[in-house]
């Protein structure tokens, strides 16, 4: 064991490969991780702004690096969310949804983000197929959103 420890990107890659379905998009973005993490955390404002299918999410309660959020859908889906949000990673799930996101620092400059996610069949560790390419729409808004 070297004690080398994993960034929050190599977390959501961990986290995603327990999720059967799971996709991770990944990207290097040419901002700060403060000017990125500034949109992705941000749940009731910048989180919308990039992700497709969201119209609403309001935060219900924060305790901590805990939080519960309520999320309406572009197609009026509802989810009452509840997990971390920390700075560089959120990792958010319901019945029926899984939002995960992470972003660290590139070590030649920049910001690398991963996103995954997407409707998760109730009762199990599983996502519906479908969701790269959401995904890959979410990260093309945010490399827009921070420049």
């Amino acid at each position: 064991m070297t004690g080398q420890t994993i960034d929050n990107v190599g977390r959501l890659r961990v986290m995603g490969a327990g999720v059967h379905g799971a996709r991770i998009v990944e990207r290097v973005l040419p901002a700060s991780l403060d000017d990125v993490w500034a949109v992705m955390g941000d749940l009731e404002g910048g989180f919308g702004s990039f992700q497709p299918d969201m119209r609403s999410v309001r935060v219900v309660r924060v305790e901590g690096d805990r939080v519960e959020a309520l999320a309406r859908s572009r197609y009026g889906l509802r989810a009452h969310l509840r997990g971390v949000l920390r700075p560089g990673w959120c990792w958010l799930q319901s019945r029926f949804l899984i939002i995960g996101m992470a972003a660290t620092e590139e070590a030649g400059g920049g910001t690398r983000v991963a996103l995954t996610g997407g409707v998760r069949v109730p009762g199990r560790l599983a996502l519906l197929p479908g969701a790269r390419r959401e995904l890959e729409v979410a990260m093309e808004r945010l490399a827009e959103r921070v420049g």
